[in-house]
Formats: structure tokens, C-alpha cells, sequence
């Protein structure tokens, strides 16, 4: 599989590590989340059949950490930004 790196143009999926549902960027405030908002954002993830948005590291790359949207039973990539840009956008940049 071929990742389309907005950076660094196609690179080969060996490159990266995947690292799980992109919904972990929306990590909650250990300060002030319930026990079940935790669990939640621990345990529980979506296992979805299409279209579907994910964390990958580039590992053997730029270290850099992209937000690929993927079909899950093709592996046809529609989309890939950088994680960074999508956390700015929801407001969790640190």
C-alpha cells in the first residue's frame, strides 16, 4: 500500500506504524473526565467496514504523524493529513 505523505509525497506503508482510530487526537482532560469518559477513550473503539480515519506514525521517515482515511476492505486511501493540522482544527493542539 502506498501512503500519499502531504509532505513528502508517496511513500510505501513499510515506512509507517499504525497506531489506531484517529479519535484518539480528542483525548480527554484526565483532570476533569469521568471514570466512563476514560474507559470510554480507553477501550472502546469503532471497527467500521468502509471508509474509516486512522493514526499512522512514519516511523522510518520523518516521524511524523498523519491522519489517513482508508477503506478498510479495499485499502484504497481517499484522504492523508497531518495529525497535527487535524488536533489545531478541533481545538487540541498543545
Amino acid at each position: 500500500m502506498i501512503i500519499p505523505h502531504p509532505l513528502l509525497g508517496p511513500r510505501d506503508a513499510a515506512e509507517f506504524v499504525y497506531k489506531g482510530d484517529a479519535s484518539l487526537i480528542n483525548r480527554p482532560d484526565g483532570m476533569t473526565a469521568s471514570d466512563d469518559e476514560m474507559h470510554d477513550y480507553a477501550y472502546l473503539r469503532d471497527n467500521p467496514a468502509g471508509e474509516h480515519r486512522e493514526l499512522w506514525y512514519h516511523e522510518q521517515g520523518d516521524r511524523s504523524w498523519l491522519v489517513v482515511t482508508r477503506n478498510t476492505m479495499t485499502h484504497d486511501i481517499t484522504y492523508v493529513e497531518l495529525a497535527r493540522d487535524v488536533a489545531r482544527a478541533s481545538g487540541r493542539s498543545r
